[in-house]
């Protein structure tokens, strides 16, 4: 299928599916807030509300462990219970935990709202992922997540833009206005999930006895905890995953600390990084349709990832004091942060395809929630990694990145390899 015939496809699959059109408009409501929010967070906690940074770190690695349980709990309550009632109640309790975020005033009361808020976060995108899988045919699913990442990056990059108002404003008023609204969005999306065509998206209704009594639903397809490929398939796109944290936590300090370019340089590569995913996602997602395909993408996308790190390393090398060494180092970042994005895009396409091409049709949120789940770990344990090696160590830590990153891709590429050779998928 050519690029055209794949944007014609999803132009008409949007325009005629309007469980699609549902599913994008709430995408687009929710990122709008969960970019105004986020940008806000932790310049809130520490300078308004006086919580010291360390504090504010650890309150939200507890959040993230609270995430890595609600992303299995919820796949496994996706393929018994309405996924369309769970979203409904997953939207509108993120929701007014954002808003309570306004009555933080400690580190416990930090902890307590934020693992709330990752709880219904991470267990939505468990349900979510089991609803795409179940509303739409295998061929569809890949371009269908591609879309949805595209209009989250839209936005995300809408609500951060938003978010500078109340910066700008610098008072807490300002803040706490801002973030309110970001949580009534949250909640408003609940309206539109409720829309939502259960037959399209719920799994398939238990039995009942003569009586009416609801029987336990029998899923006859493997656990994921049994299927030894699909957990290492989670786990290494997980490690893969860790490739965010590069982008969000170390290249800001390496940038600033460790190369000549100018220090606003950081944000403009940040815009490049979501300007490319919004014009790239969906048509580097070809190919993907198929664990062969998928396979062959992951590889491509370890040798991208492995050639990034050796840019954004590379841009360390270069040193003077006057504007030709800080524009090469600003061309190599530039180039380091598409390459960067380039994996990006190709390997999230990649993972989404084998989560769902591995996975037994009755146990999709299972399955889901054990892949979110390497993602989960991955996010948690991100800052530290990226940390102790490309910043601490330098050159040295970015190929010791560029390492794992190719060896995690090519581990993908393997177990899909031989699953597309010897047996179709489950």
């Amino acid at each position: 299928m050519s690029t055209t015939e794949q944007q014609v496809t999803i132009r008409t699959l949007v325009r005629r599916d309007t469980t699609l059109r549902r599913l994008l408009t709430v995408t687009l409501v929710d990122t709008l807030g969960r970019g105004a929010f986020f940008t806000l967070t932790s310049l809130y906690l520490i300078t308004i509300v006086g919580i010291p940074a360390v504090a504010v770190g650890l309150g939200l690695t507890v959040a993230g462990a609270v995430g890595v349980v609600s992303s299995l709990t919820f796949g496994h309550l996706a393929d018994r219970f309405s996924a369309r009632r769970m979203l409904v109640w997953l939207h509108v309790v993120q929701g007014l935990a954002l808003v309570a975020y306004v009555l933080v005033q400690d580190l416990t009361t930090l902890i307590v709202t934020a693992s709330v808020v990752t709880l219904a976060q991470q267990g939505g995108g468990s349900v979510r992922s089991a609803a795409i899988g179940r509303a739409f045919p295998g061929s569809e699913r890949v371009r269908v997540r591609a879309t949805m990442r595209t209009v989250t990056n839209v936005g995300i990059g809408i609500g951060t833009a938003l978010a500078a108002i109340p910066l700008a404003i610098g008072t807490g008023e300002a803040y706490r206005v801002t973030m309110v609204v970001s949580g009534l969005l949250f909640v408003s999306s609940a309206f539109l999930v409720a829309g939502l065509s259960p037959s399209r998206i719920d799994p398939a209704p238990a039995d009942r006895t003569d009586t009416g009594t609801i029987l336990r639903r029998e899923l006859t397809g493997r656990s994921p905890y049994r299927d030894v490929r699909f957990l290492t398939v989670a786990a290494l796109t997980g490690v893969f995953g860790m490739q965010f944290g590069v982008f969000e936590i170390a290249v800001p300090l390496w940038v600033v600390q460790h190369t000549v370019a100018p220090d606003v340089l950081v944000s403009p590569l940040l815009l490049v990084n979501t300007v490319v995913v919004v014009l790239l996602q969906v048509r580097m997602s070809r190919g993907t349709d198929t664990v062969a395909g998928a396979a062959r993408v992951m590889r491509r996308a370890g040798w991208v990832m492995a050639l990034a790190c050796g840019l954004w390393a590379a841009a360390g090398w270069i040193r003077g004091d006057d504007w030709v060494p800080a524009a090469i180092a600003t061309a190599v970042l530039v180039g380091a942060a598409i390459a960067h994005t380039l994996a990006e895009i190709t390997s999230s396409a990649a993972g989404w395809a084998l989560s769902f091409e591995l996975a037994p049709a009755d146990r999709i949120g299972a399955y889901q929630g054990v892949y979110g789940t390497g993602y989960a770990v991955a996010a948690m344990v991100a800052p530290a990694v990226v940390t102790l090696t490309a910043i601490d160590l330098g050159t040295p830590g970015w190929a010791v990145l560029a390492v794992v990153f190719l060896a995690a891709a090519l581990g993908v590429s393997a177990i899909a390899g031989r699953v597309a050779r010897t047996s179709a998928p489950a």
